[in-house]
């Protein structure tokens, strides 16, 4: 039976965990609406796959790799994960961002088009994965912060989308 210290422990890491997934996937977003079209240099250079589509195509920029894994980093390191551990989570989480992009241009679909899981669980279980590795986090906690981002992505994405933080509503 664990101690009420320790569970305590797991659940302030596994909390802080999500918020970092947040974070890397988020700021993006944000500093893209800040940023009004500033520094949005796509990563794959605008070039095309031999099947003639984008790479990853132009949502995903340089300016959002650097915000997404940069605000990861300064919150782990805030609430004592470390710089380095929070740099490499929120670069993972970009990391499988990118892959599902990739993917998406694979199968015709376009820049921003809705593919569920598929949007979510590649950014969040890259990160959490390493975490497990990296953290005294286990994998049913791990398995349970990557279910809960993707829940909570799928049904804030909409309202944000209302708010008009995000271009689209998925």
């Amino acid at each position: 039976e664990p101690t009420t210290g320790h569970r305590e422990e797991r659940v302030l890491i596994t909390l802080e965990l999500f918020v970092m997934l947040v974070l890397a996937n988020g700021m993006p977003v944000v500093v893209a609406k800040l940023c009004r079209g500033a520094w949005d240099w796509p990563i794959d250079g605008n070039r095309h796959w031999p099947d003639g589509r984008p790479v990853l195509g132009p949502s995903k920029t340089w300016r959002g790799l650097v915000s997404g894994a940069l605000s990861s980093a300064l919150f782990s390191a805030w609430v004592g994960l470390g710089f380095l551990f929070g740099l490499a989570f929120g670069l993972l989480g970009l990391l499988g961002d990118m892959a599902s992009s990739f993917v998406k241009r694979r199968l015709g679909l376009a820049s921003s088009a809705r593919a569920l899981w598929l949007d979510q669980l590649p950014e969040a279980a890259l990160p959490m994965a390493v975490a497990v590795l990296w953290l005294p986090v286990a994998v049913w906690d791990a398995t349970l912060v990557v279910l809960l981002f993707a829940l909570s992505n799928i049904f804030f994405s909409p309202i944000l989308h209302r708010l008009g933080i995000r271009k689209h509503p998925h």
